[in-house]
């Protein structure tokens, strides 16, 4: 799909395009472990991949084999999941979806068959998950390709510098890009955070 986006920005955004082919990026593929999936999002909120995946590890060590379930998360005592490195208030999201998830408030068996508002709406529902974290579940454990996160501050910067931009646009003009980049935003965003990370990466002069 990835080449089929290339396509896309080729004809739509050639600024873009030209970036996208420094980088290989994956297929969006849907994850087959929604719930520990969402734990981990959550748990990776404000954090690097790296220190998400450490804190995650030891989570996941206070469960047989390592499996997650809603029922022994909430079994699990509030001091056992805090000497892990979560916050109380991750701990308590972490709750939060478990108890919807037993409710069946929150049904992940069927969020694939959802479309993206319904899924956006039923992620948002958990206490702790916001408009960002449930944006990075649509993109990376769903594999929905038209996802665009309007508050992440490095894709804002990183639009404006693709265009050059010297004051923040209006939503009016974001909208504008969005929409050509539509229905590959999912990988729009993806060539945006590369581009950040090579430019984090790139030797200082």
């Amino acid at each position: 799909m990835y080449s089929l986006a290339q396509k896309h920005f080729k004809r739509h955004d050639p600024k873009l395009y030209e970036f996208s082919l420094q980088f290989d990026i994956d297929n969006l593929e849907q994850s087959d472990d929604l719930f520990q999936d969402i734990v981990w999002t959550i748990i990776g909120q404000q954090l690097s991949g790296k220190a998400a995946d450490t804190i995650f590890d030891r989570f996941k060590a206070l469960f047989p084999k390592g499996h997650l379930t809603a029922e022994r998360i909430l079994k699990l005592k509030d001091s056992d999941i805090r000497a892990c490195g979560i916050s109380g208030a991750k701990m308590r999201a972490i709750r939060d979806l478990s108890q919807k998830v037993i409710a069946g408030d929150v049904n992940i068996e069927k969020l694939s068959s959802l479309s993206d508002a319904e899924v956006f709406d039923e992620l948002v529902s958990v206490k702790g998950i916001g408009p960002w974290t449930a944006e990075m579940i649509l993109m990376f454990s769903l594999g929905r390709p038209d996802i665009f996160s309007m508050g992440d501050l490095i894709l804002r910067k990183e639009i404006m510098t693709l265009h050059g931009w010297k004051k923040s646009p209006s939503e009016k003009r974001l909208a504008e890009v969005f929409s050509r980049w539509s229905p590959y935003r999912t990988y729009a965003a993806r060539i945006l955070w590369r581009i950040a990370d090579s430019r984090k990466k790139s030797p200082k002069k």
